[in-house]
């Protein structure tokens, strides 16, 4: 056995940097014993992987869209993983989570679930266009694997084209299609083949060195190499990608066109973005593109219990003699009934319509402070999911990656918990059920944080 071997760091990521020297000053000023104690386990015991070991600090509370650790501090969560658009622990989801474990806890895969095919009705009734025909697993990295199985088989083909700097999941095919290093280098070895990659759009940064025009750059390679490849199953990629960048109006509907041209099949990963996320109830929903398959999870489970599901246009439904997505737990009452629930709030509270209106009064604040503070080269999102890149100088557009970090653990002191993303993003990305009070609070120590580490760097 190889150990020991060394392999490049990996360059950028949807993650915080855990191994910098501002997250150790900030954990020797924060952390209690017990939470040393807790920590010093979660290192012993777990694999370690990067973002992920070291932990930041111990949790020992999470409700609404407050997380609270072992010192009795609560920070405010605008990060979450995606998985508390309704908040956590949200009532009416635990009693009827807990009502399904008293009536029926698990149903063997030969039986037909009652719940299950309610949610499976409710979620054909709600997704885009005419897809209807689904497949529940766990997780969303596991209806990426169901998905890209789904394409080869309709398509007789396995290539695909994704994009750089995206994560659709960890498992093989996911990590083969996303564009992030961390998942797909070091000593993995081989991904599978013919998983092409194209840069990603985005105007402020991208591949091509522009400032304008990349998504038509980006759409003209896609269908340059579904021209030249021949035999691409499918473009798979989030619609709203979670740096974050909007793709401009027009962009979608070049790529469904060059897909239908090409024969390939278009893939959209919800599993950050849908159910609200953006302000409609899905993010391809702004563009008024149906992909042929949409994959979606985190929040579908509440908060509380993993579910995700691949839905597709009912003509694909072709691989009936195989089983590509028979999990023990793919009908699985209690998660059905948790997903099931967690639409019903939605709707029931209004919170598709929340994240729209309250999103877009946090853009227009974060506009503001980028008139204030010389540290924020560009503002961007929609809804619940947007941000502001950090740079040193907003002409040459060098990220300014240690006073992001900076930052984040300055916001941390004053009660805010949220991600950066490729070193330099600071992202947001909060419950649907934010308020403009709480709103305020965030931007707020957003504002004084950017404020500290500005003067404390002589900006």
């Amino acid at each position: 056995m190889n150990i020991g071997r060394k392999y490049r760091t990996p360059q950028g990521a949807e993650g915080d940097v855990n191994s910098s020297p501002h997250r150790s000053n900030w954990q020797d000023q924060h952390l209690n014993n017990q939470a040393r104690v807790i920590l010093s386990k979660d290192q012993q015991y777990f694999l370690h992987q990067s973002v992920s070991t070291p932990c930041l600090n111990t949790i020992k509370k999470a409700e609404g869209i407050w997380i609270e650790d072992h010192s009795g501090k609560r920070y405010m969560d605008f990060h979450g993983n995606n998985v508390h658009h309704i908040g956590y622990g949200h009532p009416r989801l635990v009693e009827a989570i807990n009502q399904q474990m008293r009536t029926l806890s698990f149903a063997p895969r030969r039986y037909a679930c009652d719940v299950a095919a309610e949610l499976a009705e409710k979620l054909a009734q709600i997704s885009p266009g005419n897809l209807s025909k689904l497949l529940f697993t766990t997780g969303g990295s596991d209806a990426i694997e169901v998905a890209l199985k789904m394409a080869r088989s309709v398509t007789g083909r396995f290539k695909t084209i994704s994009f750089w700097d995206s994560f659709h999941g960890a498992g093989f095919g996911a990590s083969s299609i996303g564009g992030e290093e961390m998942f797909r280098g070091g000593p993995a070895g081989p991904l599978l083949t013919g998983t092409e990659h194209v840069p990603p759009f985005g105007d402020y940064r991208n591949a091509w060195g522009v400032r304008e025009g990349s998504a038509d750059l980006c759409a003209r390679q896609i269908r340059y190499v579904l021209e030249k490849e021949g035999d691409v199953s499918a473009v798979i990629a989030e619609p709203s990608r979670a740096v974050p960048y909007i793709a401009p109006a027009g962009f979608w509907q070049q790529v469904r066109e060059a897909c239908d041209e090409f024969g390939a099949l278009l893939i959209f990963d919800e599993i950050p973005t849908g159910l609200g996320k953006t302000g409609k109830l899905f993010a391809c929903d702004h563009d008024g593109v149906v992909p042929d398959m949409l994959v979606m999870g985190k929040g579908l489970g509440g908060g509380i219990l993993p579910i995700a599901t691949v839905i597709c246009n009912p003509e694909l439904n072709v691989a009936g003699d195989y089983a590509y997505g028979h999990y023990t737990h793919e009908k699985n009452p209690v998660t059905a009934r948790a997903a099931l629930t967690t639409i019903e709030i939605i709707e029931a509270e209004g919170l598709v319509e929340n994240a729209a209106q309250i999103g877009e009064y946090a853009l227009q604040r974060l506009h503001e402070l980028m008139q204030k503070h010389p540290l924020i080269g560009d503002v961007r999102g929609r809804g619940f999911l947007f941000g502001a890149e950090l740079v040193t100088d907003r002409d040459s557009r060098e990220p300014a990656c240690d006073a992001a970090d900076r930052v984040l653990y300055r916001a941390l002191d004053k009660g805010l918990s949220f991600k950066t993303t490729m070193g330099n993003v600071l992202t947001f990305t909060p419950a649907l059920i934010t308020s403009k009070v709480d709103m305020d609070f965030a931007i707020n120590v957003i504002d004084e944080s950017l404020g500290e580490v500005e003067k404390e760097l002589r900006y």
